[in-house]
């Protein structure tokens, strides 16, 4: 029996569901760039290796590898984001539009878009070089004018905070998506979260979480705190995933977990913005939180066995 079966869903029913969900990605957005090549010796220059690079890609990443989850999956997104004016925002508009995705950049001439430049070599990353800069206040203004604008023909919000500046205004995103009648979903950065309150669901990863709860002993410390929380934050749930231990649905009636369904882990790299992007894409479908946290769970046991910001298909899902 596979997960759909064991979910009770209708697979056809399914797929004309998830293509008539609307989602919008807000956050920030970043190109990675894999340089791939061979490592046969040691740099006469300093004990470095020497990696020959045979092979260049260039991936989405960032809130906008969640857009190409939720795009993979049979859904329609829209990518909300501040990007330089640069050959990296034209190539992160020309992946998005590659896979469908409509894309919302507000460029800014005085910053450079984010690149994580990554050297690989026989399947392991031996270095990352990060480019990075804070959007000004007055592009930050402008794309909140056009987010309201937006909003509307959406049905769920997904806030990817990584940091970077894009979300500087992320309480009065939550506020007006609220107002709206538009469930709100947030991949939180930092200690700090009390600027997520009022959201409909967080999704910290273990260590995340961990940062702002402080550590447990056991499941009923967990539990606790993960309560008192989502309590604090006037959530409707929270999310705790757990890497190998599975992830844990934390609502006002309780606790629901559920275990792995990773087989082999490659690279957890980008696993994250899978899970809020499935998450994101079955609620606007209309599936119950329980239903989309199984379909989710599922998406990142599939992607966490590629290299890199990889998506989960919509194929590889209804397969799972």
């Amino acid at each position: 029996m596979n997960l759909l079966q064991q979910l009770g869903l209708d697979r056809s029913k399914l797929a004309a569901d998830l293509a008539a969900a609307r989602v919008l990605v807000v956050g920030d957005v970043m190109l990675d760039r894999y340089w791939f090549g061979d490592v046969s010796r040691i740099s006469p220059e300093a004990p470095v290796p020497v990696a020959r690079i045979g092979r260049m890609e260039e991936r989405a990443g960032g809130a906008a590898n969640v857009a190409r989850n939720i795009a993979s999956l049979g859904g329609k997104a829209s990518i909300l984001s501040v990007v330089g004016d640069d050959e990296a925002a034209t190539a992160l508009e020309r992946l998005m539009k590659d896979d469908g995705i409509t894309t919302l950049f507000k460029r800014d001439a005085a910053i450079s878009t984010t690149i994580k430049l990554r050297v690989v070599a026989r399947q392991q990353q031996l270095i990352r070089l990060d480019f990075e800069d804070a959007p000004s206040h007055e592009i930050l203004a402008d794309k909140l004018e056009q987010y309201q604008s937006v909003l509307a023909s959406h049905d769920v919000v997904i806030l990817s905070d990584y940091g970077k500046g894009g979300l500087t205004h992320v309480a009065r995103m939550i506020e007006l998506a609220r107002a709206a009648g538009k469930p709100v979903l947030i991949d939180p950065k930092g200690d700090d979260y009390a600027k997520y309150a009022g959201a409909t669901l967080l999704t910290p990863n273990r260590s995340e979480f961990k940062e702002v709860a402080g550590s447990w002993h056991n499941e009923e410390q967990l539990i606790a705190k993960a309560q008192a929380l989502r309590s604090q934050l006037q959530l409707d749930a929270l999310l705790v995933t757990r890497s190998e231990e599975g992830m844990t649905l934390f609502r006002a009636d309780g606790a629901l977990h559920q275990p792995t369904f990773a087989r082999e882990v490659f690279d957890v790299s980008g696993a994250g913005d899978t899970v809020i992007g499935t998450l994101g894409l079955a609620l606007a479908a209309g599936l119950p939180l329980p239903t989309a946290m199984s379909l989710a769970n599922a998406a990142a046991g599939i992607v966490v066995g590629k290299l890199g910001t990889a998506v989960c298909t919509q194929q590889e899902l209804f397969a799972s």
